[in-house]
């Protein structure tokens, strides 16, 4: 994964010490769960371990970071590295909490179908974030008599560590994201559209994970990404760290920063239409229930799902008006529910512990979870070896 980094001569210099900086409780480096011995659920994880072992899906990001205040950027999956308008694929949003900005969201609900690569960014970034998007379809060969697109941008708020009022996040910033987006191996923690988010009290950020079905479930694979910007009473594989530490939402001794928003995107191979891509993502929601999250009024809470089968591709120009599809039966459906409830966790904890500690707007600090004392709890609970 290229990682493209903006940042003013001055501030080079600074990054590891904004970034990388820990308290004494907290980790040397980051670790994923399953670097710390962590297995959440009973599935199998694909290659990566991320969305991106979903066959054909890739990822980008652009982290930016200026001065004393700049702590945001702009994150991107694309579900295919083809011409997405000319051959959408199917797609569907949950709306968890709507106290959010899912800007393209209702054509998505409406035709069960995505145009252009999701972008996830800050909330006042999303009109540039989507214009991106739009000048980015319009650009691509093919797409010359093209009049309507519709861009898909989520947005958590990351104005506690960001100068969000700044609107620092420019077009040519989504454009890198796009240009930098990969397979394989996917950024995590403090990157991208995760760069100033706020997870349980702690420092959040992006966050993956995927898992594989069995041959005898059908083989498909599903991968789920998550920005994490919200709060409650966080429980680490069922452990309630935050009730033990008492570091929790509406605790006597923590401010009351619960809001701020989740965006899930949840994509698989299996041949599902919009319909059960909608039942898909609903499950997904579930998976940030189990880490602790409680949806709170002001938090802003999204699934975006997509299936990238590439007989079900929408053609934008297709002969016949009838489409033939294949779609997998309900019942069929139960094991990738399962799949998307175990990665939508794992990829909301991956994105805490691969977060640093970051000081930013207003000399704000946020502190990554402390994994040092994590592992040690994990230990006591017998969910790590000792």
């Amino acid at each position: 994964m290229r990682l493209i980094i903006r940042l003013l001569p001055a501030v080079s210099l600074l990054f590891p010490l904004l970034l990388h900086a820990q308290d004494k409780s907290g980790p040397a480096a980051p670790k994923t769960a399953r670097e710390l011995g962590l297995e959440i659920g009973v599935m199998a994880t694909g290659k990566w371990n991320a969305i991106t072992d979903v066959t054909g899906v890739k990822v980008g990001h652009h982290t930016l970071v200026q001065g004393d205040s700049v702590r945001t950027g702009v994150t991107v999956i694309l579900p295919h590295s083809g011409n997405l308008f000319q051959e959408k694929v199917p797609a569907a949003i949950f709306v968890g909490n709507g106290f959010g900005k899912l800007a393209g969201s209702t054509q998505v609900m409406e035709l069960g179908n995505l145009e252009t690569p999701i972008a996830l960014t800050n909330t006042l970034s999303v009109p540039v974030a989507m214009q991106a998007l739009v000048n980015h379809t319009l650009q691509q060969p093919g797409n010359e008599s093209v009049q309507s697109v519709n861009a898909l941008v989520g947005e958590t708020n990351d104005g506690w560590l960001n100068d969000i009022r700044g609107m620092h996040l420019k077009e040519e910033h989504v454009w890198k994201a796009i240009a930098a987006a990969d397979s394989g191996k996917v950024e995590q923690g403090t990157v991208g559209a995760g760069t100033g988010t706020v997870c349980f009290n702690f420092k959040g950020g992006i966050g993956t994970s995927s898992r594989a079905l069995p041959a005898s479930l059908g083989g498909y694979t599903v991968g789920v990404l998550v920005q994490t910007n919200f709060g409650g009473v966080l429980q680490v594989d069922g452990i309630p760290v935050g009730e033990l530490w008492n570091q929790f939402s509406f605790s006597n001794h923590l401010q009351n920063r619960v809001d701020g928003s989740c965006m899930i995107v949840v994509a698989t191979d299996a041949p599902i239409d919009a319909r059960n891509l909608e039942r898909l993502a609903k499950r997904a929601f579930m998976g940030l229930a189990k880490t602790g999250g409680i949806a709170s009024n002001g938090s802003g809470d999204y699934v975006i799902a997509f299936s990238t089968f590439k007989g079900n591709r929408i053609s934008h120009n297709a002969p016949n008006p009838v489409q033939t599809i294949q779609n997998l039966s309900n019942d069929g459906m139960s094991p990738l529910f399962m799949a998307a409830i175990e990665a939508t966790e794992e990829a909301i904890l991956n994105s805490l512990f691969m977060a640093v500690t970051v000081k930013g707007y207003k000399g704000r600090t946020i502190s990554s979870i402390p994994l040092p004392k994590l592992q040690e709890l994990l230990k006591t609970y017998h969910k790590i070896p000792k």
